[in-house]
C-alpha cells in the first residue's frame, strides 16, 4: 500500500513548528488567562535592545510598536495561536510588552434600532 501525496510529510512542513517548540522549551500553553484572542498588547521598551533575540520575539516586538491583539500578531506571523500567547506571555515577563484590556463596548439597543429603521428606509428607496 502506497501513501497518497497529500499524507508526506516534507522537513520543511515540520520544521517552524518544531522549532517553535524548542524556543517555547516544550510549553504549548502559558498560565496566563488575560490573554485572550482580543487581548492587545504593545511594546513598552522602545529603543531599547530586546532581551530575547530569537526571530519570533523581535517579529512580536516589531509588530507591537502599535497596539496588537494576540489574534491579529498570530495571523501576521502565520504562529499557532497557542504559542503565540507563551511567546507574548515571555516578554510581557520580560516587561517588553505590556497587556492593554479590550475596549468594552456598550450597546444602545434603541441606537440600534433607529439605526436599522435608517437602513431599510434607504434601501427601499432603490
Amino acid at each position: 500500500m502506497s501513501p497518497r501525496d497529500d499524507d508526506l510529510w516534507d522537513d520543511e512542513d515540520a520544521g517552524p513548528v518544531v522549532r517553535l517548540y524548542a524556543v517555547t522549551r516544550g510549553r504549548g500553553r502559558t498560565a496566563r488567562p488575560e490573554l485572550t484572542l482580543d487581548t492587545r498588547v504593545i511594546d513598552v521598551g522602545a529603543g531599547f535592545a530586546p532581551r530575547r533575540t530569537e526571530p519570533e520575539y523581535v517579529d512580536i516586538i516589531r509588530l507591537c510598536r502599535g497596539p496588537q491583539s494576540v489574534a491579529e500578531i498570530s495571523a501576521q506571523l502565520n504562529l499557532p495561536l497557542a504559542l503565540t500567547k507563551v511567546l507574548v506571555g515571555d516578554l510581557i515577563d520580560d516587561g517588553r510588552l505590556a497587556v492593554r484590556a479590550p475596549v468594552e463596548v456598550t450597546i444602545d439597543p434603541t441606537g440600534d434600532i433607529d439605526m436599522l429603521r435608517t437602513i431599510a428606509q434607504s434601501l427601499r428607496g432603490f
